[in-house]
């Protein structure tokens, strides 16, 4: 199998980290607007859209050349998102969903969750078609508060709130906190004067607001993948989606260039342009490192964990600008439209993943003594121990319940009905 790339950029150092990095952090689809504002107040700079090039460039194409038809240009453009159904059905895996019941109930969950991203069905007839109870729907449909987007599958908005807050690593008084918020949203005023309050109200305003909000078909967001990685015969080719990037043009006379102030506008537009330049660079490098990972993916295998450390430490890059890098960043390949933050294991600390601590928490709960389970806090001083890090016991409370392994005091009753049945 050969890789091949088809652009080739060099690095050019030329620019400010203040312009690079929200650039890097633009989606494609809000990327134009962020250059914008940096051109505000630069009268040599015209920003032109790439998304009304493209779209002329595509009808231009059309009627250029009958045997292209419209659905294939449709498809080229690739600006077409997944819908919600698809994005869901793809996260069923059996470590969350470990039975067939389990998946059969988590399946049809999902048909009943409205274009909001709320549950919508009614549990009881819900229960009664597919001839179980309504506990055990409420049950599967809880464990969609670890499914992406967060907050899908919530009844309301104050679930899907508590859904979003499930979801974060942060410390126990503040998730106190968020949580009491969250449960007098109408009134949160009356609790301004205690602590982490302010902190509290950062984290809430970062919650989404309805779950589903990028994947409405009402909305202006929309999936433009920035990636395109194809498989051809036996080649991997990556491409950058450089149709779509804004262009930026510096306009001045020849006769204004000796003047200082638009030498110092001119240097500004282009270091503009060269952070336009790092970003194309970093993401396709960035591309290039999740092909050479994930490579059996691309050819029809699952996804292997992978650390923003080690790709940062790669790249030669600190691992903030790799998550800058791949936020709301999108590979389009032909297993669909992939949000680039789906190849990458959280991590917990800078040589710790979180998939590493789930297996030791697997093994620790498998050798433990069935008289005596561990109970999370004693699991979080093992971990503490063994990875020299430090971990909040409801993280490992999080990560047990998405191993559908049960509570010390649960597990404590099935081992005494094993040895039971035993005998």
């Amino acid at each position: 199998m050969k890789l091949r790339g088809r652009v080739s950029l060099k690095p050019k150092l030329s620019y400010t980290l203040r312009s690079w990095l929200p650039i890097l952090q633009a989606d494609l689809s809000s990327l134009e607007e962020t250059l914008r504002e940096f051109s505000k107040e630069n009268p040599y700079i015209e920003i032109k859209s790439g998304f009304e090039k493209t779209d002329q460039k595509y009808i231009d194409i059309f009627y250029s050349n009958k045997k292209t038809s419209l659905s294939e240009i449709i498809e080229n453009k690739n600006t077409q998102r997944k819908s919600l159904e698809e994005f869901l059905q793809e996260q069923i895996h059996p470590s969350l969903f470990p039975t067939e019941k389990s998946r059969k109930i988590a399946y049809k969950i999902i048909e009943w969750i409205n274009e909001e991203g709320y549950f919508s069905a009614d549990t009881k007839k819900l229960a009664e078609e597919l001839k179980v109870k309504e506990e055990e729907i409420e049950r599967v449909r809880q464990r969609f508060c670890y499914l992406d987007p967060p907050g899908i599958g919530a009844k309301d908005l104050k679930e899907s709130f508590l859904f979003q807050l499930q979801d974060l690593d942060i410390e126990d008084k503040l998730y106190k906190r968020v949580k009491e918020l969250i449960e007098n949203l109408n009134n949160p005023e009356k609790f301004e004067n205690k602590k982490e309050f302010q902190e509290a109200i950062k984290i809430l305003k970062k919650f989404k607001n309805p779950p589903a909000i990028e994947f409405m078909r009402d909305s202006d967001i929309q999936v433009v993948a920035d990636i395109f990685i194809t498989v051809n015969d036996n080649e991997i080719e990556v491409k950058l989606n450089g149709d779509y990037y804004p262009d930026i043009v510096i306009d001045v006379k020849e006769s204004e260039l000796k003047e200082e102030f638009v030498k110092k506008k001119i240097k500004e537009a282009r270091n503009l342009v060269n952070a336009l330049n790092m970003r194309k660079e970093t993401l396709y490098k960035l591309a290039l490192m999740i092909v050479e990972y994930q490579y059996d993916f691309f050819l029809g295998g699952e996804i292997k964990p992978m650390k923003l450390e080690d790709m940062a430490k790669e790249l030669e890059y600190n691992p903030s600008t790799i998550s800058r890098a791949i936020s709301n960043k999108y590979i389009a390949c032909n297993r669909g439209v992939i949000p680039i933050k789906r190849f990458f294991t959280r991590a917990l600390d800078e040589e710790v993943s979180n998939s590493a601590v789930k297996n030791f928490i697997m093994e620790v709960i498998k050798k433990e003594d069935r008289k005596k389970p561990l109970s999370d806090s004693k699991i979080v001083s093992l971990i503490e121990e063994k990875f020299n890090i430090k971990i909040g016991r409801r993280t490992v409370a999080k990560y047990r319940q998405q191993m559908n392994i049960e509570g010390s005091s649960k597990r404590k009753k099935l081992y005494a009905l094993e040895l039971e049945c035993v005998f």
